[in-house]
């Protein structure tokens, strides 16, 4: 089902109008179709969510990709815990491209409803959201919705095949249902002693109409949830086995590499491809979209073909553009721009303005980042016979599929998108770039496939980058050092619109985009008279989807502007926080408990300080107090960083221990060395040494604490990344009195350059 235009706009009626959208919408049939054509000696699909062997072996489809969150292990703990499965018979697959998969929590994180959904409840704004995301039936990675979005379905499907292997076995034994027990892979009949396997009793079970409910566990009974279960994938990737999109290899496969439009805005002029059309290995020289390719019979001999393939571009409308032009419109949007007002409370513009009334002001900036995972993009496709298919380390297989249909004219049923692990997504593997290209490729090679891999100078120079922003705050403090009115005024391009614009440019529609302003409109601190707004200021640089989108950078501006507050106040950064949560219990136990594991206000070695930073994005709450040194010719060294961090109902600790730390030094690639700049209308970086990322050495001692909670989940791929910036930031004004206003840290802005 691709997405067309009348879809978009009748669901997006249905949501303005707040009409009632149902199932009736979606095509009628057993949802376990999805998985039913997998089944093979003797499986049976007892929901779309996993199937049966009769062995008891239980393998779950996980709809997610797997970029080293360990979300193959996560999900399949969600249907293990409630199935009662034995977990050394739990086995794990990519679930098939179907609606059924459908990510509605990414969409419903998205769009403009404050009708309690963050706060876990299921309301009438929430549920509409949720029938326009099954009409459109995008399956997506991102936004941590991965675990949120399963905890509900994943668990039921659990429960409810529990519950019909239980019918199962008593109709066996001519016994009622509530004398029998499940666990462990077995029915149990305590009073006779006799038991049946999963494996022996899913057949009958599946003949079974499904209850009307089934009850799910008391979580004081869990077994699974909420311990340190080895990950499914790590012994693949330890032991060499795994295979990431990189690795694809096929018979007869062809290797090409591409050469893109050097500036932003930039049109493919002419090539000439017989200046290497001859050299041993290559096969053809094509157009593609964005730029030009080789195709050849190995990587090396594809990538020094193009690099050699005389190129004309024709320069676009952003040939002169520079990061100073950047900057100057993000300054002139703070001055002049319209803006969408995201948070408004009482009368923030009276205050400000009234007699006696002396504003702090401060103005923060960041630039540009890249995703730079360490998998560069890549794909492989064959298109033969009629039949597609794609092999791409992807976040948005749908989209993948869709794209295939439209390059290949083919119908839905003839594609086959196969999504291996991938090798860091981030927010970039959401993107159908390289897919295009590769695709496009496949339709001239004649049935034999070929694999796209991208050099890291294109990966850098051709990203979808998370976008330069700036911010200005105003506020006024009563006499006692607490705020009466803030104003927070943002301005960057709006990344929803811009992937909206790049995947389906005929939509044209003006949305609001909750991640531009996510972690400042929904700022906990009570402020008093308050707003915040964002001016859109439409990029010349692609922007998309990056670790923790907008809580990357307004964590950034509205932490380090808290802690200029209390240092206005004179009050100590902890102590005013907590003035400022009154009445937040789940943002105070996170804080006391980082202060407490870092030792807030305890000594420290001569030249070290501490920063502190809390903030909440994808329905987790985050701590972090960095431990900081600054020395000539050693300049910055974090020695300690210390997490604490509620995600409500812990699912696998080893793995939010992980992303915390992943998420950490993410961040502080970031935070210490991350700049994209702009020449000429194009990306300077080229590759690692430009673009350097977090070394072994500036590793520092992480430690991260799980506050206990029996709160619905909340994410751990992204929330790690915001608050790094801002701890560290903080910790530079504790040591040095000097307050870090732009990123990333350079010498300059620590006054060491």
């Amino acid at each position: 089902m691709a997405l067309t235009r009348r879809m978009f706009l009748v669901a997006g009626g249905l949501v303005g109008a707040g009409l009632a959208v149902g199932w009736a919408l979606l095509p009628g049939r057993d949802a376990r179709a999805a998985l039913a054509a997998r089944a093979r000696n003797g499986e049976v699909a007892l929901t779309a969510w996993y199937r049966i062997a009769p062995d008891g072996t239980v393998t779950v489809a996980v709809p997610r990709s797997e970029m080293g969150q360990g979300i193959l292990t996560g999900l399949a703990m969600l249907v293990a815990e409630e199935l009662e499965a034995d977990w050394a018979k739990v086995r794990v697959e990519q679930a098939p491209i179907d609606p059924v998969y459908v990510n509605a929590t990414v969409l419903m994180d998205g769009l403009p409803y404050d009708d309690g959904y963050h706060a876990g409840e299921r309301t009438a704004g929430t549920w509409l959201v949720g029938q326009v995301a099954a009409m459109l039936g995008v399956m997506a990675t991102g936004g941590s919705t991965s675990v949120r979005d399963a905890w509900q379905p994943m668990r039921e499907a659990g429960a409810m095949g529990r519950a019909m292997l239980q019918q199962a076995a008593a109709a066996t034994w001519a016994v009622p249902v509530a004398e029998t027990v499940a666990e462990q892979g077995r029915v149990r009949h305590p009073g006779s002693g006799r038991s049946l396997g999963y494996g022996e009793l899913v057949a009958a079970a599946s003949r079974l109409d499904p209850p009307a409910t089934a009850p799910l566990k008391d979580p004081a009974s869990y077994r699974l949830i909420g311990t340190a279960v080895p990950r499914l994938d790590i012994p693949a990737k330890v032991d060499g086995s795994a295979r990431f999109g990189i690795d694809t290899h096929l018979p007869d496969m062809l290797f090409a590499a591409v050469r893109q439009a050097p500036q932003f805005g930039a049109t493919l002029a002419r090539f000439d491809a017989a200046a290497v059309q001859d050299r041993p290995g290559v096969v053809l020289v094509a157009e593609v979209p964005n730029g030009v390719a080789v195709v050849a019979g190995d990587t090396w001999t594809a990538q020094a073909a193009v690099d050699a393939l005389p190129v004309d571009w024709q320069a676009g409308p952003h040939a002169g553009l520079t990061d100073a032009r950047v900057l100057a419109d993000l300054l002139d949007g703070l001055d002049r721009g319209e803006a969408r007002s995201y948070r408004e409370e009482g009368d923030p513009d009276g205050v400000l303005a009234a007699p006696g009334a002396a504003p702090v002001e401060a103005e923060y900036a960041v630039p540009y980042l890249a995703h730079a995972c360490m998998e560069p993009m890549n794909t492989t496709a064959r298109i033969a016979d009629g039949q597609v298919e794609v092999w791409s380390p992807n976040q948005a297989p749908t989209l993948v599929k869709w794209l295939a249909q439209e390059i290949a004219g083919v119908d839905a049923d003839a594609v086959t998108v196969h999504t291996p692990f991938l090798g860091g997504g981030f927010g970039r593997r959401a993107e159908t770039d390289v897919v295009a290209q590769a695709l496009t490729l496949a339709t001239l090679t004649g049935g034999r496939p070929v694999k796209l891999t991208w050099s890291r100078e294109e990966d850098m120079r051709h990203d979808m980058y998370r976008p330069a922003a700036v911010s200005r705050f105003r506020a006024v403090l009563d006499d006692a050092g607490r705020p009466r009115a803030l104003v927070n005024r943002i301005a960057g391009p709006s990344v929803a619109r811009a992937f909206i614009e790049r995947s389906w440019p005929w939509m044209g529609m003006d949305l609001p985009d909750n991640t531009t302003a996510d972690g400042a409109g929904d700022t906990p601190y009570d402020f008093g008279a308050l707003r915040v707004e964002h001016v859109t200021r439409p990029s010349p640089v692609p922007v998309g989807f990056w670790r923790s989108v907008g809580h990357s950078y307004n964590a950034f501006f509205v932490e380090s502007f808290v802690d200029e507050l209390a240092d206005r106040a004179g009050a100590d950064p902890l102590a005013y926080r907590r003035l400022l949560l009154e009445g937040r219990p789940r943002h105070l136990a996170v804080l006391d408990l980082v202060a407490e594991k870092a030792g807030w206000g305890q000594p420290l070695p001569a030249g070290r300080a501490r920063g502190l930073a809390l903030h909440k994005s994808f329905g987790s709450i985050v701590g972090q107090v960095a431990e900081v040194s600054l020395a000539p010719g050693a300049g910055l060294r974090v020695h300690r960083v210390t997490c604490a961090v509620d995600c409500g109902q812990p699912v696998n600790p080893d793995s939010i221990a992980a992303q915390m730390e992943g998420g950490i030094a993410y961040g502080l690639s970031a935070a210490l060395h991350g700049r994209i700049t702009l020449a000429d209308g194009a990306v300077v970086e080229g590759n690692f040494p430009d673009y350097p990322i977090l070394q072994m050495a500036e590793m520092p001692a992480v430690e991260v604490h799980v506050v206990p909670s029996r709160e619905p989940p909340g994410g751990v791929g992204e929330p790690g990344t915001p608050p790094i910036a801002p701890a560290l930031a903080n910790a530079v004004f504790a040591l040095t009195g000097r307050r870090i206003r732009r990123l990333p840290l350079s010498p300059a802005e620590l006054g060491i350059g």
